[in-house]
């Protein structure tokens, strides 16, 4: 049965690194809205794309881009990804309101999942973390320069650990970034849980203090995946 589950947080709540596990251990795909556009925001081929530089502008000071042009590109490669037949994570996103629901003209991603996956296999996990914890996550965590792969700023690894490459700092995780950067996921990202809720969604609030795993055992009992 493959499903579809969106996973939220504050910048370093730790969305990436489950998505990732259910990736690992349930075959998810991991649709990472950030990774994929800064791979098309930073690609030289699109340098004299001036829809695109705009963008880029825009990820580069730590502000969400335009919704209608993220909304676009997520729809149509989720049904790419759901004719596959896999099952599928995000990780923060949809990340606004538009990209969510849509507006009289575009559908949103949210009523696009409902048709892919079914009412039923379509989740939405809140990952509830303390600021300071967040704050303390952003600042320190790194990510593999080659498979991408999230390392655990509390291992202290320099290389990583699957694949052996260096490990590198995320564009979007410079320290200075961090205040902003949880300002517009209050601001425009938070207020869809509000709406979801209302809509009928039913969302799956999950403590994110504890290990890795053990967030990941909560998850995956909520998701009725746990044996």
């Amino acid at each position: 049965m493959k499903t579809a589950v969106a996973i939220y947080g504050p910048p370093g709540s730790g969305k990436g690194t489950q998505a990732e596990l259910l990736v690992k251990r349930y075959g998810f795909f991991h649709f990472d809205t950030g990774a994929y556009l800064r791979r098309l925001l930073n690609d030289p081929k699109n340098k004299h794309d001036k829809e695109i530089q705009k963008e880029k502008k825009l990820n580069d000071e730590g502000t969400l881009n335009t919704p209608s042009f993220v909304l676009k590109r997520v729809k149509k490669e989720t049904e790419r990804i759901s004719r596959t037949g896999q099952s599928i994570v995000y990780s923060g996103s949809p990340r606004t309101l538009f990209e969510a629901f849509g507006d009289t003209k575009n559908k949103g991603l949210l009523a696009l999942l409902k048709k892919e996956y079914g009412p039923k296999n379509v989740f939405i996990v809140q990952l509830l973390v303390n600021p300071k914890t967040a704050a303390k996550r952003n600042a320190g965590r790194l990510m593999c320069s080659v498979c991408g792969l999230p390392i655990l700023a509390a291992s202290k690894a320099k290389t990583c650990s699957f694949c052996g490459a260096k490990a590198m700092r995320r564009i979007d995780d410079n320290p200075k970034l961090f205040a902003h950067r949880l300002d517009q996921y209050k601001k425009r990202t938070f207020p869809i849980l509000l709406k979801a809720e209302k809509a009928g969604y039913a969302i799956k609030k999950v403590n994110g203090e504890p290990a890795p795993y053990l967030i990941h055992r909560k998850i995956a009992a909520l998701l009725r995946f746990a044996k």
